[in-house]
C-alpha cells in the first residue's frame, strides 16, 4: 500500500488491515529500521528520488521544532511593506504564522497559507492559481508558474527535497521544481529554508544552483566544508537551534 501511495497515515493503515494502531506503529518502526521508509508523527512515507507527493498534514507534523526555529529566524529578514512569496512547503507555513501580524503583500501557491491569512486585513494576499493538488493542498502547473510573470517580488522563501554541494538544489516533483525555477527569476532575494534532513542528498529534478540564493536558513550547524563552499558562492548562512 505504501509503495503505491508513497505516504500513509497510521489510522489509514489500521482501518485497511483491521489491526490496532499500536500494531501498525510497531510494524512501521521495523520497516524504518530496515531503511524502507521514514516514520513521521501519525504516519510514514517513502523518501527516494522519484516524485513522492507527501500529504501536507504529514509534512507539517515532521520536525516541528526545526520548522518553528527556522520560521523565527526568518522573521528579522521580513520588513514592513515587503512583498514576499511563500511556497507550499510546511516550513513556509510556519513562516506564514510568524509574519501574520505584519503589513505585507504575500504571494503564494499554498491553499493552507491562503486559508490561514484570509482574515488578516493587514496582509494583501495573492494566489497563483493553477491546478489544485488536494494532497499537497497547493496549486501547481503552467498557470501557477506563468502567474509569477506578473510580479516582481522582494523576497522569496521556499524549501526543497534535497541539497547537495555537487548537485545543487533538487526536488523530486517536476511541478514544484518548475514553479520554483520561475519564482527565482521573479524575486530580488531568495531564501532557501531547509531543516537538517535535506542536506547531503540529491533528488531527481535540478531546481537551481547556489548562485541563485541569497541565504540558506537552517536548523543545522553546518560543517566547515559546507560553510567554506557557501562563502565562496556568496550565500549567507543563517543557523538556528530548535527550542
Amino acid at each position: 500500500m505504501i509503495t503505491e501511495k508513497r505516504s500513509v497515515s497510521v489510522a489509514e493503515l489500521s482501518k485497511t488491515f483491521e489491526v490496532t494502531e499500536e500494531t501498525i506503529r510497531r510494524d512501521l518502526k521495523a520497516l524504518e529500521k530496515d531503511g524502507f521508509l521514514v516514520r513521521t508523527y501519525g504516519g510514514a512515507y517513502i523518501q527516494d528520488d522519484t516524485d513522492n507527493q507527501i500529504p501536507f498534514q504529514i509534512s507539517e507534523e515532521k520536525y516541528v521544532d526545526s520548522k518553528a526555529a527556522i520560521a523565527k529566524a526568518c522573521l528579522p529578514i521580513v520588513q514592513e511593506g515587503d512583498s514576499i512569496f511563500l511556497d507550499s512547503s510546511a516550513t513556509s507555513f510556519y513562516v506564514c504564522k510568524a509574519i501574520q501580524h505584519m503589513h505585507l503583500t504575500v504571494v503564494t501557491n499554498s491553499l493552507v497559507i491562503i486559508e490561514h491569512l484570509n482574515d488578516c486585513s493587514n496582509i494583501r494576499l495573492i494566489c497563483t492559481g493553477g491546478f489544485l493538488s488536494r494532497e499537497k493542498k497547493a496549486f501547481f502547473g503552467k498557470i501557477a508558474a506563468q502567474s509569477l510573470n506578473s510580479f516582481y517580488i522582494d523576497k522569496a522563501f521556499f524549501s526543497c527535497r534535497s541539497i547537495s554541494i555537487k548537485q545543487g538544489i533538487t526536488d523530486s516533483s517536476e511541478d514544484i521544481g518548475i514553479l520554483h525555477q520561475k519564482l527565482i527569476e521573479r524575486c530580488d532575494k531568495v531564501f532557501l529554508i531547509a531543516d537538517f534532513s535535506k542536506f547531503d542528498k540529491a533528488s531527481f529534478l535540478h531546481v537551481c544552483d547556489f548562485d541563485n540564493l541569497t541565504a540558506i536558513v537552517t536548523d543545522k550547524c553546518l560543517p566547515n566544508n559546507w560553510k567554506d563552499f557557501l562563502q565562496k558562492k556568496n550565500v549567507k548562512v543563517i543557523e538556528c537551534s530548535p527550542v
